[in-house]
Order: C-alpha cells, then sequence, then structure tokens
C-alpha cells in the first residue's frame, strides 16, 4: 500500500485529507473500531495537521483500504 501512496505523491496528483467523521461515513467503522484497527496495523494511520489533536486520514489511503476489505470479501466467499 506504501508503495503505491508513493508514486501518488510523486505524480503531482492532488491530496485529500479526510477528517475522522467522514472516514466513519465512508467506512462504516466507528470511531473505537477505526483506533482498534489503527493499533493492529489493519488500517491506515492518520496524518498529523494543524493543531495538537488535529488528525486525517489520505482519502487514497482509506481508499485502498477500502478496495482490499472488498476483495478479500469477495475471495472468501468464492
Amino acid at each position: 500500500m506504501a508503495a503505491r501512496n508513493q508514486a501518488a505523491f510523486s505524480e503531482n496528483t492532488e491530496v485529500r485529507i479526510l477528517r475522522r467523521k467522514k472516514v466513519e461515513a465512508r467506512t462504516g467503522l466507528s470511531r473505537s473500531t477505526l483506533y482498534a484497527l489503527i493499533a493492529a496495523n489493519k488500517f491506515p494511520k492518520p496524518i498529523q495537521l494543524t493543531g495538537a489533536q488535529s488528525v486525517g486520514w489520505i482519502e487514497s489511503e482509506v481508499d485502498s483500504f477500502l478496495r482490499d476489505r472488498i476483495a478479500a470479501s469477495r475471495s472468501a466467499t468464492a
């Protein structure tokens, strides 16, 4: 996943940052589940924004997580 996102940065593409509530809405996961997955290295880590407690997630990393989950669920049922 990291190599794919590194390529996105090098191509000068627009990077979008999602705040926690948007990530929750997009993934359907609760706040506690998000942070549990982050602690288990199963969800992208947030990046520090301005402010001591202000964080966000890179949209492409969240999208990659969702694509991976979809692919895993499809292959598990096949």
